[in-house]
């Protein structure tokens, strides 16, 4: 009986650790906007995202808390958390998705990969699909991941008061950089 339990545990580590060799974390992956509106430019950054991949099955999750967000003005800042996101009753932003052309990455070879990812953005408390394309680059073992684009503020139930309409797009440019380390 104790044999048959202790084959059953190093069963159990054994196939733990090989799942765990196929995944990929961080912490400080790295999130910026830019609302290029006509008369202002409002942008941000936030290096406090974390983010997990499975390299065998393409599965991802980005999540940014929203109050790490860090502005040039304290002001926009404050509007930022007060009036758009509402900070306090959505604390974070949440990205799942997968990576649809995973099998295409050799984590074991250095190079540039692109890849086409899809999934659901949750943002101030609406959930949305979308879709888009990024990078990963692999580079002495490490895995850099980027991705560029856009969403539009009123689809995420985001409003701009028309007192200024010129200084906040509705239309926000998103920026991801996260570098990953083997869990």
């Amino acid at each position: 009986m104790k044999s048959t339990l202790s084959i059953i545990m190093l069963f159990i580590l054994f196939s733990a650790s090989s799942e765990a060799q196929n995944r990929y974390f961080t912490r400080t992956g790295k999130v910026y906007f830019l609302s290029d509106a006509p008369l202002e430019k409002i942008d941000a950054k936030n290096a406090q995202a974390t983010s997990v991949f499975d390299a065998s099955t393409g599965q991802f999750e980005f999540a940014v808390l929203m109050k790490a967000f860090e502005f040039e003005k304290a002001l926009m800042m404050e509007h930022f958390h007060e009036n758009y996101v509402e900070s306090d009753k959505y604390p974070k932003s949440v990205f799942k998705g997968v990576i649809a052309d995973i099998s295409k990455i050799d984590f074991n070879k250095d190079g540039v990969y692109p890849v086409v990812y899809k999934g659901t953005l949750m943002l101030h408390g609406v959930t949305k699909e979308m879709e888009g394309k990024g990078t990963f680059t692999v580079k002495g073992g490490k895995v850099i991941g980027h991705s560029d684009f856009a969403i539009l503020l009123s689809d995420y139930k985001i409003e701009i008061p028309s007192l200024v309409k010129e200084k906040v797009s509705n239309s926000v440019k998103i920026v991801v950089d996260a570098s990953y380390d083997k869990m």
